[in-house]
């Protein structure tokens, strides 16, 4: 760890918790289709690939997607979820423990921080914004940002071109087996988190360099 001065970090699941939000998104979404609507611990399984994803998974009902919608009915369907998204009411977001502290930190440190995430990138900016954090990250990359998104290791091989390091000074912090697989294929060591969403399954299953309870168990490593 001594080696690596550059962090990029997953968001969802991993600096906050926003399925609250993406679950009344989308069991609006589905409202509108007169589909059955899910409790949030169900959807909390079903994030982590990108809203799109998200979306055939809730017209599905289940994990595995049963392809019932053709992909022009699932684009009217993904665009009537970004629209929910983007004007709830009230948001439930939150940032994790020791996140603000921790980035804060490290930055202090010369750390250099980037955003990975497979979020949509019109969302990124404000919910960073929202707490204070959008000007410690040096660049943010989303699920749409590229041609493909993780578990492809090209938006981690990206933010190394642009960020001008390279992956052996890299580590990538997720809480997702998606966040895993891409720092493998990138040559990139990684840092899985626990207490995320990793589809009910243990992220230690992936081989992470470091498995981690806590966000703030991140600093203890560069002790």
């Amino acid at each position: 760890m001594q080696d690596i001065n550059t962090f990029l970090f997953d968001l969802d699941g991993t600096l906050v918790d926003s399925v609250p939000d993406l679950a009344k998104a989308l069991n609006l979404m589905l409202r509108e289709y007169n589909l059955p609507t899910y409790e949030e611990a169900k959807v909390r399984h079903w994030v982590g690939n990108g809203a799109r994803v998200l979306v055939e998974r809730g017209l599905s009902g289940n994990t595995k997607i049963n392809h019932a919608f053709n992909q022009e009915e699932v684009d009217i369907a993904l665009d009537k979820f970004l629209i929910c998204y983007r004007t709830l009411e009230t948001k439930s977001t939150v940032l994790y423990d020791g996140v603000a502290a921790t980035l804060k930190t490290l930055k202090a440190h010369g750390c250099t921080l980037a955003l990975v995430t497979n979020k949509p990138s019109e969302f990124i900016e404000p919910i960073l914004t929202s707490f204070s954090l959008l000007p410690l990250f040096s660049i943010t990359i989303g699920g749409d940002t590229l041609l493909e998104k993780k578990p492809s290791p090209l938006p981690l091989m990206h933010a190394c071109e642009k960020l001008g390091v390279l992956p052996s000074e890299c580590v990538m912090v997720g809480d997702s087996k998606n966040d895993i697989l891409a720092a493998k294929a990138a040559n990139i060591k990684s840092i899985g988190l626990t207490y995320g969403y990793n589809y009910g399954e243990s992220i230690a299953t992936y081989q992470p360099d470091w498995v981690l309870d806590s966000f703030s168990d991140i600093l203890s490593l560069r002790a």
